[in-house]
């Protein structure tokens, strides 16, 4: 079969590799789409400690049907479509991931946009779900034109609350308003007292920050929490913040602020699992929509990982195996 692994020059290379086999407990997946995100950057940089590093094949998350299982996995499980979750391994034709990390696709909702939704998804939905944003709120979506980002801004709609979107250009705005946003930050642009475009300035507060981005800008942000505001970083395309960047939490300690350090890998399958049912609710309601920005061949993951390090798609970019 075809896998992608990563070169010591971080850059990625397409070889042949032997079908992986199924162990105890785990599924093995016929690949019809697969997600690349920053995560696979990271892993490819050697920044993603989880990574296992020069040779190995990156990629979280695909989509396809199970095609064999080994021992001790529950039965009905081949022939399913499937979302599954692999420890790394998915840049490939065939991903072998553990049986409780595979998650139901119905029929009605084709593979792309199932994987285009998938891990980013999961993200936002549970991060919401954590911080209790609910019907009322205002809603805070920093890096709202990202994989995360766009589905933040519409699970958060979705719960009834007025999202702010931040983003980077005029177009993205206008997409991110077709999305449920409610009000644009556009991060290149000064901020004018009292327009749309403006956020810290006229003194606007939410009573939830969702962080895919951190970096230096992270305690400008925190400083926007109403009493008893949470804010939950789910992401760092910016970097890791400084830990003077806290300093509002103490600062504004009678406010009652909460920061939240979310990752998905520490949710368990069956929260996994409650939280893609939820999703896939919402996917078949049409409250949510799969945003796709460009669809690669497998053959062209190098380059497909390289336009998401460039920071300019909008939405998920996707591999597709065949």
């Amino acid at each position: 079969m075809k896998a992608v692994v990563v070169r010591s020059s971080a850059e990625l290379a397409v070889v042949d590799a032997p079908e992986p086999v199924p162990g105890r407990g785990q599924v093995l997946v016929d690949v019809d789409a697969i997600g690349a995100g920053y995560v696979d950057v990271m892993a490819r940089r050697g920044e993603y400690a989880y990574f296992p590093g020069v040779g190995s094949v990156p990629g979280l998350e695909v989509v396809g049907r199970v095609a064999a299982v080994g021992p001790d996995v529950p039965e009905g499980l081949v022939g399913r479509r499937v979302l599954a979750l692999p420890a790394f391994g998915g840049y490939a034709e065939k991903v072998v991931a553990e049986a409780d990390r595979v998650l139901a696709v119905p029929g009605s909702v084709d593979a792309v946009d199932a994987v285009a939704a998938g891990v980013n998804a999961m993200v936002a939905e549970i991060a919401l779900h954590r911080v209790g944003a609910t019907a009322g709120d205002r809603v805070l979506v920093r890096g709202a034109g990202g994989g995360i980002g766009v589905l933040a801004t519409q699970i958060a709609r979705a719960r009834g609350a007025e999202v702010t979107a931040v983003t980077s250009a005029p177009a993205r705005g206008a997409r991110l308003r077709d999305l449920g946003a409610a009000h644009i930050v556009d991060r290149t642009r000064p901020a004018t007292a009292g327009s749309d475009d403006d956020c810290a300035p006229a003194g606007e507060t939410y009573d939830v920050v969702v962080d895919t981005v951190a970096g230096p800008d992270l305690a400008d942000h925190l400083a926007l929490l109403r009493p008893n505001g949470r804010y939950i970083l789910c992401g760092g395309a910016g970097g890791a913040p400084e830990v003077a960047s806290l300093e509002p939490l103490l600062r504004d300690f009678h406010r009652s602020p909460t920061l939240f350090a979310f990752s998905l890998n520490s949710v368990a399958p069956e929260d996994l699992a409650l939280s893609w049912k939820r999703i896939v609710g919402l996917l078949e309601e049409g409250r949510l929509s799969a945003v796709i920005d460009r669809r690669f061949p497998l053959t062209e993951a190098d380059a497909a990982l390289r336009w998401v390090e460039s920071g300019k798609p909008f939405g998920k970019v996707v591999l597709l195996p065949r």
